[in-house]
């Protein structure tokens, strides 16, 4: 998985330096943000060039970042014991692969936090090191653009909702979402159709699914 990781943040390198982020703003945007998804999706509004891309930007991080607080949810059992001092920084790393692995070992009967905070480090410092090596090789590719790196968003959250993808109960809020991409793209492509689809993809799976009673 971390081979995988430093991978996608070589491309989130290359991206960032198309967009022209400096070194030092690629590299703290991996170490804060810490979401592949959301960056990519930054950069890929930068490059837009919109004066209201600011505000798509952020939309857009918060939408797609918005799965933790199901992933934390499910870590509630295992991590919520902990003291402080080690839950918050635990979560901080945690990203989507981490999760997984540690579901993955909860299942299986492991209850150290601990497996949570390594499986998280193991992969946040690759991403960090690809994105380095990404901006550090950008130089060495004519056109980076050309090598479509920026469909790992699209690969990236593809796979992973083919992993969540439940048959009949997922088919009414991916219809919605990829209709209003399809719609949005035509009249303001870039961070907008990321907010859109998320949004209503989000809200017709809500009214799609949500509970008829309290039982």
């Amino acid at each position: 998985m971390a081979v995988g990781v430093f991978a996608y943040g070589i491309a989130f390198g290359l991206l960032a330096q198309e967009a022209r982020l400096s070194l030092a703003e690629a590299a703290t945007m991996s170490a804060l943000v810490y979401s592949g998804t959301a960056q990519l999706a930054t950069v890929s509004a930068l490059g837009t060039g919109a004066a209201t891309a600011t505000l798509a930007i952020a939309l857009a991080v918060l939408l797609l970042n918005a799965r933790y607080l199901l992933y934390s949810a499910a870590l509630r059992p295992w991590l919520g014991s902990l003291p402080a001092r080690q839950t918050y920084p635990t979560l901080f790393f945690m990203g989507d692969g981490s999760w997984v692995l540690s579901m993955q070992a909860h299942a299986r009967g492991e209850r150290d936090g601990g497996f949570v905070f390594g499986a998280s480090i193991a992969t946040f410092l690759p991403w960090i090191l690809g994105t380095l090596a990404g901006l550090v090789s950008a130089g060495l590719i004519a056109n980076p653009a050309a090598l479509g790196l920026d469909f790992m968003l699209v690969a990236f959250s593809a796979a992973m909702g083919l992993g969540m993808f439940k048959l009949q109960r997922s088919w009414s809020g991916v219809i919605a979402a990829a209709a209003t991409a399809l719609v949005v793209d035509r009249f303001a492509p870039g961070g907008w159709t990321i907010v859109a689809a998320g949004l209503v993809g989000g809200l017709v799976a809500y009214l799609r699914f949500k509970p008829t009673s309290a039982a």
